[in-house]
């Protein structure tokens, strides 16, 4: 504490330069909460993905339909506790750009499958009574800023309506929300019922399969036991683990974890370059002061304890300030629009960064700070 007053007012004799170096460190760390953030985004999840969850499509691609029939067939497959389906509907609403998931479900069946969505028992019941009811994530009602008893028109782009009308009109009876941080809740979910009568197409079909299964532990062996039920049918499945599933879908980005690291370790070294070699300078300029202070009592020690203390208080002001304003931002909401389903900063991301604050400011702070220990008092006087 006693050195307090020797640092702020050190930090305060360059006001300029020291304004520019906590604000070079707070611009890294908010690029390294949103890289965070971008990357559980990309990873989509990979990391709350349902343990107990398989996702079963079609052999050869996604986009490809399995019957409505498998259902029933699954369910029938030793260490099967359920299963449900959803199909990509890919409409519009308003405007092209105006992007989130919709699915035709079974609500209580997909409800079952997912109870991190949780939705209001009275809503739940309302959607179960309405054809055209549908429900929809926090994260797009407040985007859109639709609330319960809403009418809400998507513009069909692949799924028309009998005669050939593009125009899907929903009530909407539920919003949902999520049990944890990483739960999806862009997603505009309606009944299946409803949108397999009243499509020309394809009806009877179906997107995928979401099955649970009794023993996590046994998931690899549930998932061959599907694929062994449909081998050699007119359509095949492949079944994995929801995790699986995912991370296929980040793998087809690249190695993201790998690509962001990079990106933060050389941001982090130019920040340290820049912050040590102003540490330098600052020590350099304070030659004399610093002799000054070890003649009237100061040890090397307390030298030394002073400079890292600079060092890390610097660190630390840019730094956290850099992951506060990171983390505001980020909980403001996704920055492209609604195209990164899941948008936030993890904790285990906010601990690194706290222990990349205190590791800034050693590493900056260290190599001066020892010069300044070492420092004899008779050769910096001579300098004088």
């Amino acid at each position: 504490m006693k050195f307090l007053r020797l640092v702020g007012s050190n930090l305060k004799r360059k006001k300029i330069r020291t304004l520019l170096t906590l604000s070079s460190i707070l611009v890294a760390f908010v690029l390294f909460g949103y890289l965070a953030a971008i990357r559980q985004a990309l990873s989509q999840g990979v990391d709350v993905a349902g343990a107990d969850r398989l996702v079963v499509r079609h052999k050869v691609s996604i986009i490809q339909f399995l019957p409505e029939s498998y259902e029933a067939d699954m369910e029938r497959i030793e260490g099967v506790a359920e299963a449900t389906h959803a199909t990509w509907f890919g409409g519009i609403y308003q405007e092209p750009q105006n992007f989130f998931p919709q699915f035709p479900v079974k609500p209580e069946e997909y409800l079952a499958m997912y109870p991190e969505f949780l939705l209001p028992e009275d809503q739940k019941q309302a959607w179960l009574k309405s054809r055209t009811g549908a429900v929809v994530g926090r994260t797009t009602a407040d985007r859109f800023e639709w609330k319960v008893g809403d009418k809400i028109p998507i513009q069909a782009t692949i799924w028309t309506r009998s005669g050939g009308q593009r125009t899907w009109e929903f009530d909407l009876v539920g919003i949902y929300d999520g049990a944890e941080a990483g739960t999806d809740t862009t997603q505009f979910l309606f009944r299946h019922d409803y949108f397999d009568e009243a499509r020309d197409m394809a009806r009877g079909q179906i997107g995928w399969y979401y099955v649970r299964v009794e023993d996590p532990d046994k998931a690899a062996g549930v998932a061959a036991a599907i694929d062994n039920e449909f081998a050699n049918s007119p359509a095949e499945t492949k079944a994995e683990t929801e995790g699986a599933f995912v991370q296929g879908f980040a793998d087809q980005i690249g190695n993201i974890g790998a690509i962001i690291q990079a990106i933060v370790g050389a941001v982090f070294f130019t920040i340290l370059l820049v912050a040590g070699n102003t540490m330098a300078q600052s020590v350099r300029e304070r030659t004399g002061e610093l002799a000054v202070l070890k003649a009237v009592g100061f040890t090397d020690a307390h030298v030394l304890g002073l400079v890292l203390t600079e060092a890390v208080t610097i660190a630390a002001l840019g730094g956290f300030a850099g992951l506060g304003l990171s983390w505001f931002m980020i909980s403001a909401g996704d920055p492209t629009g609604g195209l990164l389903p899941i948008f936030f900063l993890p904790r285990q991301d906010i601990v690194i960064g706290i222990v990349l604050v205190v590791v800034l400011g050693l590493l900056t702070g260290l190599l001066p700070a020892l010069q300044a220990g070492r420092l004899r008092i008779a050769d910096a006087l001579r300098r004088l």
